[in-house]
C-alpha cells in the first residue's frame, strides 16, 4: 500500500478555448483548484485567453502551469502524432515562452509544465517523446545542450502519470517530477488510463468521481475498470475544466477532501 502524501494539489485545464469559442469556466475553476493548467495555443487558447486567464491566476494566487500539447487543434490534441524528437523540444519550448509572456505580464509566472491529451498518453510509454519534452523544458529554461546559463524556467517540475517515462526523465535531468491522478477518468489494472476511445473511460457520475477523490488522497488507492485496486502515489490530483457541471464538481471534490482532513496545497 502506497502512503500518500500529507497534502494534495487540485489542478484543472484552463484556457481551453479559441476565438469566440470557449469550453472551461475559468474563472468558476480558479476559484477552486490550486493549479491551472493553462493551454498554449496548440490544442486550445490563443493569447488573449492565456492573458486573461493568468491574469485571473495571478489575482486569486492560483499557480500557473504550461499545459504543452501536440500541434493539434483540430483534434484538441487527443491524436497521438509521430513528431521528430528535436521538433517536438522546440515546440514544447515554444508553448511555455509563449505563457511566460503573459504570466509575468500578470505579476506571476509559470511554474511547473503538464502535457496533454495524446501527448501525456504518450509520454507514459515512449522513451523518444518524453525526453523531448524534457529537453523542451530545458530549452525554455536556458538549460539545454550549449546554454550558458539557467533562466526562470531551469527548476520547472513536470506533472505526469504515476511511473511514467515523462517522471523518470525528468528526474533524470535534475526536474522535480510531480505524479497526478485523474478523479474522473477510469484506470486499468496496470494504472494507467483508460483509452478515451474506450466506453467507460470518463466518469460522469458526480459521486462516485467525489469518493474516488477522497479515496486517492487520503488512501493513495483507486478501484480499476476490472474492479481491482490500484494503487496510485499522487501529489496533484487533476479535475477536468471541459466536463459538464465542472466548476461545482470540483468545489465538491474539495469540501470533501477537507471534510476528510486532507489538506489541499500547492506542490513545492
Amino acid at each position: 500500500m502506497i502512503t500518500p502524501p500529507a497534502a494534495i494539489d487540485l489542478n484543472a485545464d484552463l484556457g481551453e478555448g479559441f476565438g469566440r469559442w470557449t469550453l472551461t469556466d475559468d474563472e468558476a475553476l480558479l476559484s477552486v483548484v490550486t493549479s491551472a493548467n493553462v493551454a498554449c495555443g496548440f490544442h486550445a487558447g490563443d493569447p488573449s485567453i492565456m492573458r486573461r486567464v493568468c491574469e485571473l491566476a495571478a489575482e486569486r494566487g492560483v499557480r500557473i502551469g504550461a499545459q504543452v500539447s501536440y500541434r493539434d487543434l483540430a483534434g484538441f490534441g487527443r491524436r497521438s502524432m509521430d513528431v521528430p524528437a528535436g521538433e517536438l523540444a522546440d515546440e514544447v519550448a515554444y508553448q511555455i515562452g509563449a505563457l511566460e509572456v503573459f504570466a509575468r505580464a500578470a505579476g506571476s509566472t509559470v511554474s511547473y509544465v503538464k502535457p496533454h491529451g495524446a501527448l501525456y498518453n504518450r509520454t507514459v510509454h515512449d522513451a523518444d517523446q518524453a525526453a523531448a519534452v524534457v529537453a523542451g523544458v530545458r530549452l525554455a529554461a536556458g538549460t539545454g545542450p550549449g546554454a550558458g546559463h539557467g533562466g526562470p524556467a531551469a527548476g520547472l517540475p513536470v506533472l505526469g502519470l504515476p511511473g511514467s517515462l515523462l517522471l523518470a526523465a525528468a528526474a533524470d535531468a535534475g526536474l522535480t517530477a510531480v505524479p497526478e491522478a485523474f478523479a474522473d477518468r477510469a484506470y486499468t489494472a496496470a494504472g494507467t488510463l483508460v483509452p478515451r476511445t474506450e466506453p467507460g473511460a470518463v466518469l460522469h457520475d458526480p459521486d462516485a468521481v467525489v469518493a474516488r477523490a477522497v479515496r486517492m488522497a487520503a488512501e493513495g488507492v483507486v478501484a480499476a475498470a476490472d474492479g481491482s485496486a490500484v494503487p496510485v502515489a499522487a501529489r496533484s490530483l487533476c479535475l477536468h475544466g471541459d466536463t459538464p457541471g465542472a466548476a461545482g464538481l470540483a468545489r465538491r471534490v474539495r469540501d470533501a477532501l477537507a471534510a476528510a482532513g486532507v489538506a489541499v496545497e500547492a506542490f513545492a
